[in-house]
């Protein structure tokens, strides 16, 4: 959908506004049309009183904010007829009345929503960065039976803070965090996001091929598709 005031690039699944009915209706057509293996949306809001603003925004992570988002997650669900995944975002900021972890609140809307996650291990790694926690505490925390897919990407430094930018290759921790996602996770379809700074398509494939071959260390090469 186009940019505006008006109109929102994704669900608004945090948001306290009604849930737009005329972009669900447009997502059931695009899903019925393409028939995707997945469809996903961030766990985060971007929108009050019909104003957006155009970002991924944190939700605090409370028992109330839980129960506010898997309403309008089943919500989603119904009204498409699948289930989705809901996918963690990098962030900048905490809240100070959150009262759980990011990888708790993630996993508690998963289960009331009955839905699954979408695994951003680079925004994991940024968000653990910047605010002082373990990503493999975070990993540890995330039931394998929800994980749907799981994104890679680069980020940028500003100051003491970790950017997640989409316009760098995966770095050295990125992809050890991400060896261990897979020893826990499994095969799980895997994504490389670059969205600016676009490479080479030969530089883009190593990335991929670098994927592929940490798969291969634990899972076997006879489950790697080419």
């Amino acid at each position: 959908m186009a940019p505006g005031d008006d109109a929102s690039p994704c669900a608004n699944l945090g948001g306290t506004d009604p849930l737009r009915n005329d972009y669900l209706a447009e997502l059931e057509s695009l899903i019925r049309r393409f028939d995707p293996a997945w469809v996903s949306d961030h766990l985060c809001w971007g929108a009050i009183g019909g104003h957006y603003a155009h970002d991924l925004l944190l939700l605090p992570h409370t028992e109330e904010a839980v129960r506010h988002v898997a309403d309008r997650v089943r919500q989603v669900q119904d009204r498409l007829g699948r289930r989705i995944l809901i996918e963690n975002v990098s962030s900048y900021l905490t809240y100070s009345i959150s009262s759980m972890p990011e990888w708790v609140f993630l996993t508690a809307v998963a289960e009331e929503a009955d839905c699954g996650i979408l695994l951003d291990v680079n925004n994991i790694y940024v968000s653990a960065v910047n605010h002082g926690f373990s990503p493999m505490e975070y990993l540890s925390g995330i039931p394998a039976g929800r994980v749907g897919q799981i994104h890679l990407a680069g980020h940028s430094t500003s100051g003491d803070l970790l950017i997640d930018t989409h316009d760098h290759p995966v770095p050295t921790p990125v992809w050890r965090l991400y060896r261990e996602a897979v020893r826990r996770f499994g095969p799980v379809s895997t994504l490389i996001e670059w969205d600016d700074r676009i490479p080479s398509f030969e530089d883009l494939l190593a990335e991929a091929n670098r994927a592929r071959e940490i798969e291969a260390e634990f899972l076997g090469a006879s489950t790697i598709s080419p």
